[in-house]
């Protein structure tokens, strides 16, 4: 049997500033954008093309949902993106103003940051010790 976990939804406030953060501030790419009706879309990012995962930007749609908004984990790190060039995302992340949660420190698995999204949640950004192609 072959699985893997293919989107990850995250709720948004606005389709467009998603995807402006993600595509313009995290150097994500858009996979998709299609309209379903007159307020929902099918958008995907991802961290590159050849990816096998991607977030699924889905606007919150009623109250419930809004409340969740930046806090979709209850305060703890949400989303784990991995690198192989962790000063040069360092360096993305500072020069388009992400807020940087807790400063890079090396741990046992590899260097990581913590930092936020534009609307609150938490990312680690960790270059692992082991080679990702590996």
């Amino acid at each position: 049997m072959n699985r893997k976990i293919a989107q990850i939804a995250l709720l948004v406030k606005d389709y467009d500033e998603a995807i402006d953060f993600y595509v313009n501030k995290l150097q994500f790419k858009l996979i998709e954008d299609t309209v379903l009706d007159k307020n929902k879309r099918w958008v995907l990012v991802s961290p590159n093309i050849e990816n096998s995962s991607s977030v699924l930007l889905a606007k919150a749609d009623d109250e419930n949902q809004n409340k969740f908004i930046g806090n979709q984990s209850g305060g703890r790190v949400f989303l784990f993106l991995h690198t192989n060039n962790f000063e040069k995302e360092y360096k993305n992340l500072k020069d388009n103003n992400v807020k940087i949660v807790r400063d890079p420190v090396v741990e046992p698995y590899g260097t990581v940051l913590v930092f936020e999204d534009l609307y609150g949640n938490l990312w680690d950004l960790i270059e692992p010790k082991v080679n990702l192609n590996e």
